[in-house]
């Protein structure tokens, strides 16, 4: 085949995205200190995004060196499972997040820990169901009347992930908007029992609602654009228009890492100690709720 510059740019986008994950998931592995609940959530993303990022450079690898309907769909099913999870993963943070607020006197408990690994189960099963149903023969190898605008996925299959992106960005802005408002009431009763000014109290709600309207605002424009195309678009348009919306989502994967893991300050002093040659396992840690970071 013609090599098509925005397979070599999905290419490039994936190695960016595993080399970023894989610090994250190594650090999350090796650190014994990270066994919290808010720490195994973001390494199910980190896991999920390294896994996309693979997917893409393999796409890429068996497209134009070793051409093969299976591979194909072996290919295609990894980066419907890992797509998924990312995006479920990124759900299972915002409830962990609102259920720190909202239940903030009984969050650090052994109830916490039974649901976290409940939600990666979940998170993990959908998505390794919806990955193997390419695999399974949901194709459209043998119909290409019946593909999506992306091979060998077929119309309806890609309608049901849509479907499922959109019920879960529906669920994530509902959360964050509660989020918002118990940020706001703490806020307010912090600065009325010491005293504070009207006007700190104004700039810390304002930085706790910028910050989650980052969060929100990104995951909304990298995925989005290619949701609806999704249930627009058309086997028979052309396949620029799946690149243009297809290209922002994966850089979804590649921001996650710099929102949820780099800007963690725990993260941090191990990537710092790391750097240093002095890494220890055993580092002391303050505890922090998820709503923190």
């Amino acid at each position: 085949l013609p090599l098509n510059p925005w397979d070599v740019v999905l290419c490039i986008s994936g190695t960016i995205i595993s080399c970023e994950n894989a610090i994250v998931v190594v650090v999350i592995f090796y650190t014994p200190a990270f066994r919290a609940p808010m720490f195994l959530l973001i390494g199910s993303l980190a896991t999920a995004d390294l896994l996309a990022g693979l997917g893409l450079i393999l796409h890429f690898a068996f497209v134009y060196f070793i051409p093969s309907e299976a591979v194909s769909l072996l290919t295609m099913g990894l980066l419907v499972t890992s797509f998924t999870a990312s995006v479920c993963s990124l759900l299972t943070i915002t409830i962990d997040r609102y259920l720190s607020l909202y239940n903030a006197l009984t969050y650090y408990s052994e109830r916490t820990v039974t649901r976290t690994y409940i939600m990666l189960i979940l998170t993990w099963g959908a998505s390794i169901c919806y990955g193997l149903l390419p695999v399974m023969g949901w194709n459209c190898l043998k119909e290409p009347s019946s593909c999506s605008i992306v091979k060998p996925l077929t119309k309806n299959h890609l309608i049901i992930l849509s479907i499922s992106f959109f019920m879960v960005f529906a669920v994530m802005l509902q959360l964050y908007m509660q989020i918002c408002k118990i940020v706001c009431r703490h806020a307010h009763q912090i600065a009325v029992q010491r005293h504070f000014l009207a006007s700190s109290h104004y700039v810390t709600t304002r930085k706790g609602i910028a910050t989650l309207a980052i969060i929100l605002g990104t995951f909304a424009s990298c995925w989005l654009p290619f949701a609806i195309y999704c249930l627009l678009g058309d086997y028979s348009y052309p396949a620029l228009y799946t690149y243009v919306t297809l290209l922002p989502a994966t850089y979804n994967s590649m921001i996650n890492p710099v929102i949820y893991a780099f800007r963690n300050q725990e993260i941090q002093k191990v990537l710092w100690a790391v750097c240093c040659g002095c890494f220890s396992s055993t580092l002391p840690f303050r505890s922090r709720s998820p709503s923190d970071v």
